[in-house]
């Protein structure tokens, strides 16, 4: 396997065990042959080939960091050009399970099974894998997009129904014996976000492949296994510091998403970045529609905006908690191309938006960077992407080190909030409050000197959102 030359190994010492160190059964893992396996944009996602069942059906799958359940369509569909059809493949199994996964934007319900399936342009082999036939789904499928299914690459913790579905990625490394870490790239920088869905970018699974990269590997350790939970310290528009407590980054997790198009900031973030950027910026007067993302700015064809706008800097804990490095985007990634007006007009989206729970970046981010996402040693890691550029000019950045003695010690709240917390802490107040009600409506129906029985409330079916904030 290829080494991560370049990486900043003298940080973490033996930081280079369990990356590209183990191999397959057949020999050198070829990531090369993974490179430019991914086709979409920023705007409808990412995703990569996969032949599913025998014999091979062809679908093509969306990259989600942000989730971990593999969910194909399983029935026609209007917005789908193709579907799975498990009656056709002599190797599907169902399992008889119903699962459901809700986004804010849409939803699906499916049936749990297993299949082969084999990747063109990844490993090679075929692996057996749980797969959720997707068989009902509301505003999941877009108009317009190419893909077919979702490959969650998050961890078991958000799998669905429960996390004992082995997700996707833990199948491979068990199977196929590959390091458990995978790296993405994303190639849409400067390009329409719904474009001709043939930008292109690589994932790479089970190691590193030096050719997606420039410059150092800067990595922040992951703060929890659920999503990729990373700890931001602060953010800069234009060199300047929003000077707010660190721990409005990280409320109530800041997490790296594929899935995800926007960045994504919390609402008191949001606006500090927006106050920020306007003031910054060389327009004096801004619709306030275009910061909300309910209308587009629109300059002559021959203009160029994005130089009227500042840079954009997030500060992550180095694996060195005494230290940070920064990653940056120049407003090409978040001043966004989507519709062109007659001949003479290109309009633009604001690629930023307002978020209730979660700082989150997506591929407004990461299309300016190479992302590892070392599972092994618990860490993602950033660095700059060749196919980062504009005009020729790269768009995205990579600093460090800075010392964090002007920050907490710890910005992410010790109270976890995954989910399946919340939602047993539901079901406890709502039985509670269940069975001091019967209770009252006992006491007030039946004399005194009868004696009562009840039961505990049946078990609610929660089909909460795992994964937010969606294509939108």
């Amino acid at each position: 396997l290829r080494p991560a030359s370049g990486s900043r190994q003298q940080d973490a010492p033996g930081a280079a065990d369990g990356l590209a160190l183990a191999s397959d059964p057949g020999g050198t893992l070829n990531f090369l042959a993974m490179v430019e396996n991914l086709q979409g944009d920023s705007g409808r996602g990412y995703y990569l080939e996969m032949l599913i069942g025998t014999p091979p059906q062809a679908l093509n799958i969306l990259v989600d960091t942000g989730s971990s359940n593999f969910a194909v369509a399983g029935v026609p569909d209007p917005d789908v050009t193709s579907y799975f059809n498990p009656e056709l493949s002599s190797t599907y199994r169902s399992q008889g399970i119903e699962v459901t996964v809700k986004y804010s934007q849409g939803s699906w319900t499916g049936v749990l099974g297993t299949d082969v399936i084999t990747m063109p342009k990844g490993l090679d082999g075929s692996y057996t894998i749980n797969i959720a036939t997707i068989l009902e789904s509301e505003n999941f499928f877009l108009p317009g997009v190419k893909w077919h299914g979702i490959l969650g690459l998050a961890y078991d913790a958000l799998a669905k129904p429960s996390s004992s579905v082995e997700t996707f990625f833990d199948s491979l490394v068990r199977q196929a014996k590959i390091p458990n870490i995978f790296s993405l790239q994303m190639c849409g920088a400067g390009l329409p976000v719904s474009g001709s869905g043939t930008n292109g970018g690589s994932l790479v699974l089970g190691g590193i492949e030096p050719s997606l990269y420039t410059g150092d590997i800067w990595y922040t350790p992951i703060k929890e296994e659920w999503y990729y939970q990373v700890e931001i310290l602060k953010l800069e528009v234009g060199g300047q510091n929003l000077e707010l407590d660190c721990r409005e980054y990280n409320a109530d997790k800041a997490i790296v998403d594929s899935g995800t198009t926007l960045l994504r900031l919390p609402e008191k973030v949001f606006s500090a970045v927006v106050q920020a950027i306007a003031r910054t910026s060389l327009i004096q007067e801004f619709s306030s529609g275009f910061w909300t993302g309910s209308q587009l700015a629109c300059w002559d064809r021959t203009e160029k905006p994005w130089a009227l706008f500042p840079k954009l800097s997030i500060y992550l804990r180095d694996e060195n908690s005494s230290r940070s490095f920064r990653i940056s985007i120049l407003p090409q990634l978040y001043i966004q191309p989507i519709l062109v007006i007659g001949d003479n007009l290109q309009c633009y989206r604001f690629g930023i938006s307002s978020s209730t729970n979660a700082l989150v970046i997506g591929a407004t981010v990461m299309e300016g960077f190479y992302v590892i996402f070392d599972r092994a040693q618990r860490r993602v890691g950033f660095a700059v992407s060749p196919c980062a550029e504009a005009d020729g000019s790269p768009v995205s950045e990579i600093e460090g080190p800075f010392t964090t003695a002007d920050v907490a010690s710890n910005c992410v709240s010790s109270v976890s909030f995954h989910e399946p917390v919340l939602w047993i802490a539901s079901y406890a107040l709502m039985s509670l409050c269940g069975i001091i009600l019967l209770v009252l409506i006992v006491l007030l129906l039946i004399p005194p000197r009868c004696q009562h029985r009840y039961t505990d409330n049946d078990v609610v079916n929660d089909e909460s959102s795992l994964v937010r904030h969606r294509w939108k």
